[in-house]
């Protein structure tokens, strides 16, 4: 498998221009020119790719589609695909990611799950803007900054068409959270040694932490990590009640805490009540 680790290989690989920059890179598509097969290789940055008409010869029936797809670092991919295409693309190093995080949020790591489709109206805005980012970046530098101006435009654009498209498919959606919901209660039936994360349950549903935090937060107005908080605080009330054999240490053990002082304050954050306060409250209700 083939590994890029540079706009300039990758862009000779596939048949598109030089890049005119080390760390970004904007341009059109031209399919009837470019390598429309290719096994699976792997890019050591991130892509944004704006195409419409696209069709991909690799999935059985494939109809055209009008959708921006991602490509991460250490993403594996191949392709297949019809020359009927338009688009344009943005490659961005991970050292400009790096810099400039607060401008990328998390979507450039949900190409692995699913590409944005475009409404006709979004597709107008979203080629307006790569034309505005194309126009900057072929003055080659002398208005970088405004150049990642739009590149942090599109990515703000590229959350609000993302929150459209759950909406419009919430069944799906719900599934997932669904699931990430029953994995923290399948987690807590079990004897546990520390206290799960994020990254825990993406792994177990095959996702990356971005993208179940993002549908999670859509659907239940809270973070993936919220949830878990709720789940591991109602928990607890739940031992503190029912289990009066056991001490707040245990409780705390019991819970994956390894700190019981850290349980402690954890709890008093979010009840407003020590454990014990909690205990004694709650059972002098009964």
């Amino acid at each position: 498998m083939r590994i890029f680790k540079d706009f300039k290989t990758f862009n000779e690989y596939i048949g598109l221009p030089n890049p005119l920059d080390n760390d970004i890179d904007v341009g059109y598509y031209d399919p009837p020119n470019m390598l429309l097969k290719s096994e699976p290789v792997m890019v050591d940055f991130y892509r944004v790719s704006f195409k419409t008409n696209f069709v991909d010869k690799t999935t059985p029936n494939a109809k055209p589609v009008n959708a921006v797809f991602f490509n991460s670092p250490e993403m594996i991919g191949g392709w297949d695909i019809e020359p009927t295409y338009k688009g344009m693309y943005v490659q961005l190093s991970k050292k400009i990611i790096d810099e400039n995080r607060f401008l990328f949020k998390n979507y450039l790591d949900y190409g692995l799950h699913e590409p944005l489709f475009l409404t006709d109206n979004e597709i107008v805005e979203i080629s307006t803007l790569f034309e505005l980012m194309i126009k900057y970046y072929n003055n080659e530098r002398q208005n970088f900054v405004v150049l990642l101006s739009y590149v942090n435009v599109l990515i703000s654009l590229v959350e609000a068409f993302y929150k459209r498209q759950f909406s419009t498919d919430p069944k799906e959606y719900n599934r997932i959270v669904t699931d990430f919901q029953q994995s923290i209660k399948d987690y807590y039936n079990q004897p546990v040694s520390k206290l799960p994360n994020v990254q825990y349950f993406a792994d177990k549903l095959g996702l990356t932490p971005n993208y179940l935090g993002d549908i999670v937060k859509h659907f239940t107005n809270k973070s993936a990590l919220e949830n878990i908080h709720d789940f591991v605080i109602k928990r607890a009330k739940e031992l503190l009640v029912e289990d009066k054999k056991l001490n707040t240490t245990e409780v705390a053990y019991e819970l994956g805490f390894e700190y019981p002082n850290y349980f402690s304050k954890f709890f008093k954050k979010q009840v407003n009540l020590t454990p014990k306060e909690y205990r004694l409250q709650a059972i002098g209700k009964k």
